[in-house]
């Protein structure tokens, strides 16, 4: 019983994760037109743009996501993630949230 409830939390676990089946290496070549304000490896220079490197999973592929259905509201980003099918963007989340964010001093 103890084995069945153990494997039971291990699916559960990572049932309620990222996205395994996303490929960060597709999503590191999927990146290079996200580099030009966010950075090559997520990290923008410019305070205009957001950091996407160490950001959370989840939260990249909803904001992608809110982007292309237009419940988030950016001139630059709404044609960008309209562009994207659902694989690119569990694939770019999946290569931003494996990177290291920068510390911010101020």
């Amino acid at each position: 019983m103890k084995k069945l409830l153990w494997i039971a939390g291990c699916a559960a676990l990572i049932a309620s994760g990222p996205n395994w089946a996303a490929n960060p290496a597709a999503g590191k070549e999927k990146s290079k037109t996200c580099a030009a304000c966010h950075g090559p490896d997520g990290n923008s220079a410019a305070p205009d743009f957001p950091r996407l490197a160490g950001q959370n999973y989840d939260y990249l592929v909803r904001a992608l996501v809110e982007y292309k259905s237009g419940e988030r509201k950016n001139a630059i980003m709404a044609p960008l993630a309209g562009a994207l099918s659902q694989r690119d963007i569990e694939d770019l989340a999946s290569f931003y949230s494996r990177q290291s964010g920068l510390t911010v001093k101020y």
